[in-house]
């Protein structure tokens, strides 16, 4: 059974006088569990669902619909799979205490990692899950592989009892379905032969893994369980140096590069960062590979249509991974637009020094980043930095931020988003 959230108006479900609160127990005769049930089974243009009002009442609704005519429902979030593992380098497990509960759940979700990218580790798949998989078609998937070899694995993962990821993959692919593959790189665990053997498994599978990411074990102050090594700039070249051999191989092979390594990987080897087109689709772009070639990219493309600022004074808060990074972009904005920017860059508060990256900046590193500034007429801020009800992961709100400085603040992703959008620049310029 499902709940519903919210219903569209003039939607199908408005029409049908369905209501927040209903519960949906059935499609044509099938239950529903969740939302990728019912998301599968009223993809037909005719089906019936058999409901229960809020009243109490019992009711089956028989529906028919145009091809693409949507039916306005949205459900209550689902009750998200926890994560059965112990991963010494799990983010969840590097986070200070006292923040909101959402962040500490540690989800391990398989329709997640369809639906939003989210990666999974497959290690709680039932054989239900897996038909499902196979039934609906749940492709691609976002898996943290970390290592093919069983024990490894079991190591990483500091579960005795995980399956055999490489043995689940296979069965999958079989059916259909395709991947893109994570490796969290711990030194001494799963890089070197470890590493190797696991690429050379997922390379066997051909189409079905669609790209491998390298991403570099990343820690904070608050990582209590972590015991191994940390990563280092010899050890980051060696991992480029991998995934550059295989994505040669790749490139020659099959036409795509396959393996990439993590933006991180390139910054702390010392190594230039590739081009956009090095990237394809930038279909792991959430995971930090290619986010630097992607943000140059689309301020390239959006110069054109940013204003003229003349005389204007512009902060741009950022980390110190990316802070160095900052001046061939802000030379573009310079010329576009005639006005000042200045790169501020700021440490995290938070999770210690040692977490560089701009998008985990929290309010108080904002705050502090800005406090007293009366010089300049605006900030911009990362936009990832909050979520969509604005707050920050220390909690602080936008709103709140905002009040405590003197400078206006607009979260941007890109530049071009505050300064391109002709409807709302000038409301940016008239706060400036």
């Amino acid at each position: 059974m499902v709940r519903v959230a919210r219903v569209a108006a003039g939607s199908i479900a408005d029409e049908l006088k369905i209501t927040p609160g209903t519960e949906l127990h059935s499609v044509s005769g099938r239950a529903i569990d969740d939302f990728l049930d019912w998301e599968f089974l009223t993809a037909d243009d005719a089906f019936e669902v058999a409901a229960t009002l809020p009243s109490g009442e019992s009711v089956v609704y028989d529906i028919e619909r145009s091809d693409g005519d949507s039916l306005g429902v949205e459900l209550e979030p689902p009750t998200v799979r926890r994560c059965a593992n112990r991963c010494e380098f799990c983010f969840v497990e590097g986070l200070p205490k006292g923040l909101r509960k959402p962040l500490y759940i540690r989800d391990d979700d398989y329709r997640l990692s369809f639906a939003y990218g989210n990666f999974a580790t497959l290690s709680n798949l039932k054989q239900r899950d897996i038909d499902r998989i196979l039934e609906y078609r749940l492709s691609p998937l976002y898996v943290s592989v970390h290592a093919t070899p069983w024990e490894a694995r079991k190591i990483l993962l500091n579960n005795p009892r995980v399956p055999n990821v490489i043995e689940q993959l296979r069965m999958l692919s079989a059916g259909g379905i395709q991947f893109h593959c994570q490796m969290v790189v711990v030194p001494g665990l799963n890089d070197g032969q470890v590493l190797a053997e696991s690429l050379r498994d997922l390379w066997a599978l051909n189409e079905a893994v669609r790209s491998v990411a390298i991403v570099p074990v990343g820690l904070t102050q608050f990582s209590h369980l972590y015991t191994g090594k940390s990563m280092d700039s010899d050890m980051a070249l060696a991992l480029l140096t991998t995934a550059e051999e295989w994505g040669a191989k790749a490139r020659a092979e099959r036409g795509a590069t396959w393996v990439f390594g993590s933006d991180e990987l390139y910054l702390l080897a010392g190594r230039d960062l590739p081009a956009a087109e090095f990237y394809g689709d930038f279909e792991q772009v959430e995971n930090g590979i290619g986010a630097v070639a992607s943000l140059r990219a689309r301020l390239l493309d959006g110069l054109g249509r940013l204003g003229r600022l003349d005389g204007k004074r512009i902060g741009v808060v950022t980390g110190a991974s990316m802070a160095p990074l900052m001046p061939p972009l802000i030379a573009q904005l310079v010329a576009a637009t005639g006005a000042t920017f200045e790169i501020i860059e700021t440490s995290n508060s938070l999770f210690g020094p040692t977490t560089t990256a701009a998008g985990l900046l929290v309010g108080a590193d904002i705050t502090r980043a800005l406090a007293g500034r009366t010089d300049l007429d605006l900030a911009l801020i990362p936009a990832e930095t909050i979520n969509e009800a604005g707050l920050f992961l220390d909690d602080s709100t936008l709103d709140a931020v905002r009040a405590s400085v003197s400078v206006p603040i607009e979260p941007s992703y890109d530049f071009v988003d505050v300064m391109g959008a002709a409807e709302s620049f000038p409301e940016v310029v008239e706060s400036m």
